[in-house]
């Protein structure tokens, strides 16, 4: 077969004088676990796309890291009764560890608590300072007086003056996405004392935001046609409204200290030193290289292509806020960014994510559950196919299922097992030699237009951030190979043509090594198999493995194993998803887990002590039940019908592997009776089963000892 060598994709010619690629992706919050829906938002597309550029050769930086300042933080620490330094250590080593389980590898993943980043943050409000674009004013803001505090933003709690929602932020509509000064918040609520706030004077610095709204409006219009259209509407509609002087500053004593005189107790907003993360986080990577200038080539330089991942709740922060910060200081040479490919929101078997409801899926379960290497590749794989790229879409166990299935097992692992095995019966374990003079014929043309124009695609789509066509187009070259393969049949020509025979399996096995680059970006383990297998050294474009300048992507399409190269075993990439493992996660979601709880994930200290406010939250009422029956097609739950006293309820329950439905009727157990409904199978859930499990996985149901205690008790 002919050495394959493909055209170049258009975005070579586009991009032929660009240096480096700059690769960001938004910071999450260090107040709680990451869960699948902020993976497929921004960190799952930047690692995907920066293994890509660096296959390509291109000169890369990947970066992020915790978000550690700000409401979320303190919020989150008071609820636990520790400090906020404690909150952000432990979720800044847990969502580190979240994302390198998923292969998710950033150039560095740093904190926005680290010293360089506060200098870097007062480095800017300083010359805006010196600039004029921070004015100084005196302004009504909300104050708890029983605690007699100043309320940032998040501390308050009111009726959105835009749509009503009644659970709206301080600055910010969780329901319709409005922004808003705290003091139009309609029946505000402190979230400290619960009490009406009153309105007192402070002062603050504010950014003339203002004073970049035509420029703003031009940089967002010079990207018309190159964004996405969610992100250029959202954009627009924010200026739409008009910009106008934001505070930069808050009354706080958790973040960066404002550094002038006379600001005792306030710090810089979250908004504006949050995204300077960016640059801190790059300043730190290249003090640990020991080139601590080297910062500049990424962030001062016209030949930086900046491209900033991020999910749609984060759009405006960088396609105005920071651009805007950006432009403050473009006589020093600052870059904008290139594109802002923002994705919708992912939404969980029909429902939106909510922690508070378990309905999620947080990665440190996903991981606990799935512990095998090749779950790591499905859970990437299935999150790329259902990318919200342009709308909100739905992740479901049962999608998981089929694309493992018949994917990534029956077309992908199937492929590459049947040749392995294959070659390792017949050729005793070793490259076929490509027989002197063969002739490509009419099934190895098909198959080298498909990895031509396969290898091409992929290219052109990952460049262009159309991460679900990309992988369906590398599948399409695992289908090509797969009907290669048939059609060539060497389990006959091995008895009637041994020369076509090895042909075809030498082909067989270039294409697995095509195969590999094609799917390093999306399964990376998979990737990293396939050319241990091969005897290749591992480049999947993770950060120091592939070399700059050496477009390892292109030659993805070129035979070079070399004929009688000694291959390794055989290794089965993906295993088959059975109907339990969906019957069991489904059940998990709107229920209690038997892992760790979705803010408290296995290896992180347990300090989440509460108060016994938050206990008496939870009502357990005793229940006696009335009926009991399997649930169709699951082999976990047991449809119950209680009796709570004054109601009767259905209740769900993961215990048919435990306990017969004839077993229970009559039983007296313990509920929780005021938790929010959940659909399982189907089937309403009106509350959740009480159960202890031994060291073995064997429940028991919780139940009082006195037989006289009847539906409706309290426990407590």
């Amino acid at each position: 077969m002919p050495s394959r060598a493909v055209v170049g994709t258009a975005s070579d010619t586009v991009n032929c004088a660009v240096k480096r690629y700059l690769i960001t992706s938004a910071l999450p919050y260090a107040s709680g676990i990451t869960h699948l829906g902020n993976v497929v938002g921004s960190t799952l597309p930047a690692d995907i796309y920066a293994r890509y550029c660096r296959l390509r050769g291109r000169d890369t930086l990947s970066i992020c890291g915790s978000d550690e300042h700000g409401v979320a933080i303190t919020i989150a620490a008071e609820k636990e009764g520790v400090t906020p330094q404690t909150v952000i250590d432990r979720y800044h080593q847990a969502n580190d560890s979240a994302l390198k389980g998923l292969d998710i590898h950033f150039d560095l993943y740093d904190r926005t608590s680290n010293p360089i980043h506060a200098r870097t943050a007062q480095e800017f409000f300083l010359l805006w300072k010196d600039k004029g674009l921070l004015v100084q004013k005196e302004d009504d803001q909300f104050y708890d007086e029983e605690s007699s505090m100043f309320l940032p933003d998040r501390y308050v709690e009111g009726v959105c003056p835009n749509c009503g929602y009644d659970k709206a932020r301080g600055d910010q509509c969780d329901s319709c996405g409005a922004y808003y000064d705290q003091l139009d918040l309609k029946s505000p609520r402190s979230l400290i004392s619960g009490k009406t706030p009153v309105v007192r004077k402070t002062t603050h610095w504010y950014f003339r935001l203002d004073a970049f709204q035509d420029w703003c409006e031009r940089y967002i219009e010079s990207h018309a046609g190159e964004w996405k259209d969610n992100v250029l509407q959202q954009s627009r509609s924010w200026l739409k409204q008009g910009l106008s002087a934001r505070s930069a500053t808050r009354d706080m004593s958790w973040g960066i200290p404002v550094p002038v005189d006379g600001a005792h107790g306030k710090v810089l907003y979250v908004w504006f030193e949050a995204v300077l993360g960016y640059i801190s986080i790059t300043k730190q990577w290249a003090v640990n290289n020991g080139t601590p200038e080297a910062w500049r080539d990424w962030w001062c330089d016209a030949e930086t292509e900046y491209t900033a991942f991020l999910g749609k709740d984060n759009i405006v922060f960088h396609t105005i806020i920071f651009p805007i910060l950006l432009a403050s200081r473009a006589d020093e040479g600052y870059i904008l960014p290139k594109n802002v490919p923002a994705n919708e929101f992912l939404n969980l078997e029909g429902q939106k994510f909510s922690k508070s409801r378990n309905w999620a899926i947080d990665v440190h379960q996903y991981l606990e559950a799935f512990p095998e290497k090749q779950h790591v590749d499905v859970i990437r794989y299935v999150l790329t196919m259902n990318m919200p790229e342009s709308k909100d879409s739905d992740f479901t166990w049962r999608d998981y299922q089929a694309r493992t299935n018949n994917e990534l097992a029956a077309i992908l692992g199937n492929y590459v097992n049947r040749v392995m095995t294959f070659v390792h019966k017949n050729f005793a374990g070793v490259v076929p030699t490509m027989p002197l003079g063969f002739t490509s014929g009419e099934h190895e043309a098909l198959l080298q237009a498909s990895i031509d124009s396969g290898v091409a695609l992929v290219a052109q789509n990952l460049d262009d951030y159309r991460f679900r066509d990309a992988a369906t187009e590398a599948m399409n070259v695992a289908r090509a190979a797969n009907k290669y393969f048939n059609d060539k049949a060497p389990w006959k020509s091995i008895k009637d043509n041994a020369d076509d025979c090895a042909a075809t399996m030498n082909i067989c096995l270039q294409t697995i090594r095509t195969l590999s680059v094609l799917f390093a970006p999306f399964c990376p383990e998979a990737s990293a198999t396939m050319q241990s297998m091969l005897g290749l050294p591992v480049n999947t474009g993770a950060p120091k493995q592939s070399i700059s300048g050496v477009d390892s992507w292109m030659q993805a399409a070129e035979a070079t194993l070399a004929s009688g190269a000694p291959l390794a075993q055989p290794v089965i990439l993906f295993t088959k998803v059975e109907n339990d493992i969906v019957e069991r996660e489904t059940a998990k979601l709107g229920t209690s887990s038997s892992s760790a709880p979705a803010d408290q994930p296995a290896g992180v200290p347990q300090e989440e002590l509460i108060g016994i406010d938050q206990f008496a939250s939870v009502k357990l009422r005793t229940a006696v039940v009335l009926e009991a029956e399997r649930v169709p097609k699951s082999e976990k739950l047991l449809k119950l019908q209680v009796d709570l006293g004054t109601e009767r309820r259905q209740i769900l329950a993961g215990i048919a592997k435990h306990y017969a439905p004839e077993d229970l009727v009559g039983t007296t157990i313990v509920v929780v009776a005021n938790l929010r409904p959940a659909k399982l199978m189907g089937m309403e859930s009106q509350g959740m089963v009480l159960a202890a499990s031994n060291a073995e996985g064997k429940l028991t149901l919780v139940s009082p000892r006195d037989a006289g205690v009847g539906p409706g008790a309290e426990v407590r």
